[in-house]
């Protein structure tokens, strides 16, 4: 009776505690790769298509280990290897189908002198086959440009804006980030992130070198529909680095009054901070839950390889998702992650005024943008069907047409898989929708279950009780009889 009444009480406190959002991160690292957590995540993809993202890693600088996703620990095991594959260093990895016959083909970089040698090795039954030299390209000189980051829609207006991290001298003692509205007839770039310091100490980006240029990671770890970004940041007071939170805030300052949002950096993650000498940290889905993780990247001392972190987002809020995946190819309609897929929504929130967002899928594959092969969308703490969800692909030089299609009355907190096939006839596409249970179906039928014990526990003591009192009842008709016969 009592563990039934706290049962209850536990189930209906989670049921309230999840009306506000929790966020909390755990290393899982040994669950994911074991004692295998060496090597430079380079891309992520599909490379058996069991709709299980997998992740492409550099090893020693000249081996190739694709790590496909399974469903018993370690989740993720080196299956495919090709070690010294090219007899150089590896610079760039990009998986892909370049020749069409829907298995995931891997482009490799490899630097020679003042040239960048180009090789695809042909996929093949869930293993690489022979390799094709494409091209050689000229090294042109460094321009100290730092490349605009065309992510998700950073402040709510259903428009994609360009992300700017900047370094304002040599050093990176200055740093900021800048926004470009779009739809804007001025080119003016606007700050949404220039206070980097931390008490007394100075954070900024780490300076420019030829391998690793200051980068955002775009994100919605929250689900409130605002992407966020991971960073890795440099102690400008000494000389250690690691990897922060940038959560996608209002504005509380004037600089960014006109685009409403701002970056707020999370000082205080305890579990990224304690990973040091970070280099690079981008999202990942770990569990395909719609849940952003984290994998975070970090020099171990005398390794050569880099050391993978694995953590899990342990998120636990009443916020909602949807999570689109563009897949196809130019003659088939199933095929890998497709690149340059552009997807939308239209809702309305609980406060029933109109929503937007919008994002790009692989906008971007080669020299470690970790670009994810998949959107994912949060749509706060609404929980009303999505009323238009627009996907469209890139359109073919000198097409006026624009290819995209409308599906509407999406279920949230599930997976579209799109297949854009054929390409120029966008009413024949088709998709596949997967749902993804929420926390709140869990916690409902644990509340639902207890009060159910409960009512049987209390018919069951009834019932006993009623049984005592006919057994008493039949006693005292039995000695009246025997009374009365005497």
């Amino acid at each position: 009776m009592i563990w039934t009444l706290k049962l209850i009480t536990l189930a209906f406190l989670l049921l309230l505690g999840g009306q506000y959002n929790t966020f909390a991160l755990q290393d899982v690292t040994a669950d994911l790769f074991g004692p295998g957590n060496y090597g430079t995540v380079a891309a992520f993809g599909d490379f058996n298509s069991d709709k299980q993202t997998d992740i492409f890693t550099i090893k020693e600088q000249t081996d190739l280990v694709i790590f496909l996703a399974d469903s018993k620990p370690p989740y993720f095991k080196p299956k495919v290897q090709a070690k010294n594959i090219l007899g150089k260093n590896i610079t760039s990895v990009v998986p892909g189908d370049y020749d069409g016959d829907s298995q995931m083909d891997v482009l490799l970089t490899a630097k020679n002198g003042q040239e960048t040698e180009v090789f695809i090795f042909w996929g093949h039954n869930q293993t690489l086959g022979t390799a094709l030299i494409v091209i050689y390209l000229q090294m042109l000189p460094c321009r100290h440009r730092k490349k605009p980051y065309p992510g998700q829609v950073a402040n709510g207006d259903g428009y994609q804006d360009h992300l700017l991290p900047a370094c304002l001298d040599k050093s990176c003692q200055r740093s900021t980030i800048y926004l470009a509205k779009s739809g804007s007839r001025d080119s003016k770039w606007i700050p949404v992130l220039s206070d980097f310091k931390r008490k007394e100490t100075v954070w900024g980006f780490v300076p420019d070198n030829s391998s690793q240029p200051p980068a955002l990671h775009l994100g919605d770890y929250n689900l409130d529909g605002f992407p966020d970004a991971l960073v890795v940041l440099q102690n400008k007071s000494g000389s250690g680095q690691q990897a922060f939170l940038l959560e996608n805030v209002p504005c509380n300052s004037d600089t960014c009054h006109s685009v409403g949002r701002m970056f707020h950096i999370h000082w205080d993650q305890s579990d990224l901070g304690a990973i040091q000498n970070a280099v690079r940290a981008t999202f990942f889905d770990i569990y395909e839950d719609g849940i952003l993780d984290m994998l975070v990247q970090s020099k171990a001392e005398g390794k050569q390889d880099l050391r993978i972190h694995a953590l899990k987002n342990n998120f636990e809020a009443d916020a909602y998702f949807v999570k689109v995946m563009g897949k196809g190819l130019i003659c088939q309609p199933f095929g890998v992650n497709q690149p340059g897929p552009y997807v939308k929504y239209t809702t309305v929130d609980s406060n029933g005024y109109l929503k937007n967002a919008s994002a790009g899928q692989l906008s971007q594959s080669a020299y470690f943008s970790l670009q994810l092969p998949y959107t994912v969308l949060g749509l706060g703490r609404s929980a009303n069907f999505l009323d238009h969800l627009f996907v469209g692909i890139p359109r073919q030089p000198g097409e006026t047409e624009i290819r995209n299609k409308e599906w509407t009355a999406i279920i949230p907190n599930s997976q579209l898989i799109v297949m854009p096939f054929p390409h120029d006839t966008p009413r024949s596409w088709s998709a596949k929708l997967y749902l993804t249970p929420s926390n709140s179906v869990l916690l409902t039928a644990i509340a639902l279950i207890g009060v159910c014990v409960f009512i049987l526990v209390i018919i069951g003591i009834l019932h006993w009780q009623e049984k005592k009192a006919d057994d008493r009842e039949k006693r005292q008709e039995a000695h009246r009889f025997h009374f009365d016969a005497m």
